[in-house]
């Protein structure tokens, strides 16, 4: 039964995670991305604070963790949520998420930076691999001066980076504070902040109420926010970490077949291309400990 629920637990936050690209599209056809991204933080706060109180506990503010707060908050959470729905205006929903399969690689080199962690042959491979394919990404729009489309790439790939960063921080730092404590605080406070932002940048729509804009906002919130993170959190303690860290290898595979299919975006053959590349150095990058854990299943 318990292996059953993890490959339940596998395959919904890998689905989960390739829809959120799709349904992010839904939400910028009705709202201006940073209300919208606002929205989707209060509700995913209510969300969690319900989850919260059902398993009986209080919602309680640790003050040691206040540096944790503040770096989910800022770095986590307001700053690479608006910088992904902002691109995704000029950037395709598959595109997205394959500019976002970087999280891995660039935690690859936080982790040398701030946690000295070695970096071997595969790592350093997968790393110049996938950001051949990014050079690439962005080759065709440089040279056409395409400047709307090189604002999306860039702002996808500098929100994997802070969210590599900040995973990373928290690794170092998180350890012993609650999952769903550590992000009640920080996604109440980020739709503050962002809100405020939205009202100073953004013109507001007259008609607030869109039942398909609100309907998409909403599943990102309660799907793809506390759902997925309450899911892969309870699966690191549960399965071998490199096998959960390739849902970032499967989850841009769901986001171009959705686009594909429902909003019929297509790639070109220079994109599909530098798309493999984006995916191969991700796979490169875990190989050693895909390796290591096929190793010890068979000795086990």
């Amino acid at each position: 039964m318990e292996k059953l629920k993890i490959i339940i637990g596998y395959v919904i936050i890998c689905a989960v995670w390739g829809s959120t690209w799709l349904a992010m599209k839904f939400a910028l056809e009705h709202y201006p991305p940073l209300l919208a991204t606002s929205v989707r933080f209060f509700i995913a706060s209510a969300g969690l604070y319900l989850l919260i109180r059902l398993r009986g506990q209080r919602v309680y503010f640790d003050k040691k963790n206040i540096k944790i707060f503040l770096n989910l908050t800022i770095f986590s959470y307001s700053i690479p949520f608006a910088l992904v729905f902002y691109a995704e205006q000029t950037v395709s929903s598959g595109l997205g998420a394959v500019l976002f399969a970087t999280f891995p690689l660039f935690v690859v080199i936080f982790s040398r930076i701030m946690l000295g962690d070695s970096v071997g042959v595969y790592k350093i491979f997968g790393v110049v691999l996938g950001f051949t394919g990014i050079v690439i990404i962005f080759w065709n729009d440089l040279a056409t001066s395409n400047f709307d489309a090189l604002t999306g790439i860039f702002l996808i790939l500098l929100s994997s980076a802070i969210q590599a960063y900040v995973s990373v921080y928290l690794k170092k730092h998180g350890k012993n504070v609650s999952v769903l404590q550590m992000n009640f605080y920080p996604f109440l406070a980020s739709g503050f902040i962002v809100l405020f932002f939205s009202l100073m940048l953004e013109k507001i729509p007259h008609q607030l109420f869109n039942a398909e804009g609100l309907l998409a906002i909403t599943y990102l919130a309660l799907f793809g926010s506390v759902l997925t993170f309450t899911t892969y959190y309870w699966l690191m303690k549960r399965m071998n970490v490199v096998i959960l860290s390739l849902s970032s290898f499967i989850t841009p595979i769901i986001a171009v077949y959705l686009g594909w299919l429902i909003l019929n975006e297509t790639f070109n053959e220079r994109i599909y291309v530098a798309s493999a590349l984006v995916l191969s150095g991700v796979l490169l990058a875990n190989f050693q400990g895909l390796k290591n854990f096929i190793r010890e299943k068979k000795n086990a």
